[in-house]
């Protein structure tokens, strides 16, 4: 069993196609995560359309290869422009920038891109170890079971770092009434599809992706044409010393412990991740008075917690059919177009496939460390690159994916729609990352209810009744919860301080 995992894995390499695949992804996927306001998930939904011709694992290395060196990437720009190229890299800006003003900014990336590359790994190691064990667990799941776990994944939206807790519950609520347009496929009732028989089988995904990480993102940087950028110089990227690592290894072995949690927990992502794994570079430091002035500590901590999340959050994916951040989302329509079916039944039916990807998560991962150290000033050059020409440019490949996806206008006029209505999201401060896990687990929540209310001749509260599935409603109610439960202790410990 393991030979024949480690076989799969390796086979990444002596696949030249897939290599030279891998290393064009790769360095795309350093290129968008390096532009601000595109990142990963956006990447992601861009590609989706064009690996649609590819065999399975060549499609699902792009978009895994856009998701790891997309989530690095956006470290160049926050340390020499202090502008994140994705919201991942935020908390890199605390102390990225500061310390590029002091004239370090080669020690700033060197940090980075060791910290980002050591996280990526480890997740992958993790991810190839702990994907097959949770796979066992989940054969014993029956839909009461899967529609609970889906119910708790959907919970988890209330803690995701954009927008609050009410608003991204609402924006996932939304994202599953999507779900029910189309016909009900127990009954064959006809919902809001409004005599356009188009929507027969439901709104297609991948238009719906597109527009609202991809064109709602051009029409928010459309507001943003006039804004200048300070940049910095950088003469090369330097490795970090011996006393940089000895003052950032327990950092670093703390944030890939932390990232990756964070990262297989349905929903959260690198952003959350990111975010605790910096409080906590700063709550465990000896010299909490650095950060935010250039402390190494808050850099090792932050990029090396986001890019751990990438492989964390590939393992409700590909286990459970749930989401583990926004890219993922996208990455698990992919599979699903591909007719890779995530569940359990994935690891016993295609186990060659998925360690193929586990794979290719690690050749990207080792390859972005070589283009991190030896072009990581060639890349932020990219950020020079006009807006008026770089969204217009996006803007066509969007038009370009949705249409490609069925020859059907539907499909361009529905990525449209819903760069409006993501644009509409993101000016009244609700995230789109909600609407599109919702949409996603949808589909699921309406077929595990039904598949359950058969089980128990419509006695519902039998659902409840069942161990597992009570602890993961237990669970989703403490997820609702769980941001008014944080305010209330933070509150009470302002207050007796």
């Amino acid at each position: 069993m393991v030979a024949d995992a480690l076989i799969s894995m390796l086979s990444v390499l002596s696949d030249p196609y897939l290599m030279g695949l891998i290393l064009i992804t790769t360095v795309g996927g350093v290129v968008i995560g390096a532009l601000p306001g595109l990142g990963a998930t956006t990447g992601a939904a861009l590609l989706l359309p064009f690996t649609l011709t590819m065999d399975p694992v060549p499609a699902i290395a792009v978009l895994t290869t856009i998701y790891v060196s997309a989530t690095f990437a956006g470290a160049i720009t926050a340390i020499l422009i202090n502008t994140p190229g994705t919201s991942a890299a935020a908390a890199t800006c605390l102390d990225g920038f500061p310390l590029a003003q002091r004239g370090e900014a080669g020690r700033a990336l060197g940090i980075a891109v060791v910290a980002s590359t050591i996280g990526g790994i480890f997740s992958v190691i993790v991810l190839s170890i702990a994907a097959p064990l949770l796979a066992r667990v989940a054969y014993e799941f029956r839909p009461p079971e899967y529609f609970a776990l889906t119910v708790f994944g959907l919970s988890m939206l209330a803690s995701i770092s954009e927008g609050g807790a009410v608003k991204n519950l609402m924006g996932g609520l939304f994202g599953v009434w999507l779900a029910t347009i189309g016909a009900d496929a127990s009954t064959g009732v006809e919902r809001f599809m409004f005599g356009n028989y188009e929507l027969y089988e439901g709104l297609n995904f991948i238009p719906v992706l597109v527009g609202l990480f991809a064109i709602s993102e051009l029409l928010v940087q459309s507001t943003t044409l006039k804004l200048a950028m300070e940049h910095i110089a950088m003469k090369a990227v330097q490795l970090p010393s011996m006393a940089d690592y000895r003052k950032i290894w327990r950092t670093v072995l703390r944030s890939c412990g932390i990232g990756t949690f964070i990262g297989i927990l349905p929903a959260e992502g690198a952003t959350v991740a990111s975010m605790i794994g910096y409080a906590e570079a700063k709550r465990w430091s000896r010299t909490p008075e650095e950060f935010g002035k250039g402390a190494v500590e808050g850099i090792a901590g932050a990029e090396t917690a986001n890019n751990a999340a990438t492989g964390g959050a590939m393992v409700p994916t590909l286990v459970l059919g749930i989401p583990g951040s926004g890219t993922t989302a996208v990455i698990l329509v992919g599979l699903m177009v591909h007719g890779l079916r995530p569940g359990p039944h994935l690891f016993t039916e295609q186990l060659d496939k998925v360690y193929a990807i586990f794979g290719t998560m690690f050749v990207a991962n080792a390859l972005f460390f070589i283009l991190g150290l030896f072009a990581a000033k060639l890349f932020a050059r990219v950020t020079l690159v006009p807006r008026n020409i770089l969204w217009p440019v996006v803007f066509a490949f969007s038009v370009l994916g949705s249409y490609a996806l069925a020859q059907s206008m539907l499909d361009v006029y529905v990525a449209l729609i819903f760069g409006v209505i993501g644009y509409l999201f993101r000016r009244f401060g609700f995230a789109v990352a909600p609407v599109a896990i919702g949409l996603i687990l949808g589909e699921m929540v309406e077929t595990n209810l039904q598949n359950s209310l058969k089980m128990f001749d419509g006695a519902w509260w039998e659902i409840g009744m069942q161990p597992l599935a009570a602890l993961f409603l237990v669970l989703a109610v403490l997820g609702i919860m769980q941001p008014y439960i944080v305010g209330w202790f933070r509150r009470r410990k302002a207050a007796r301080s």
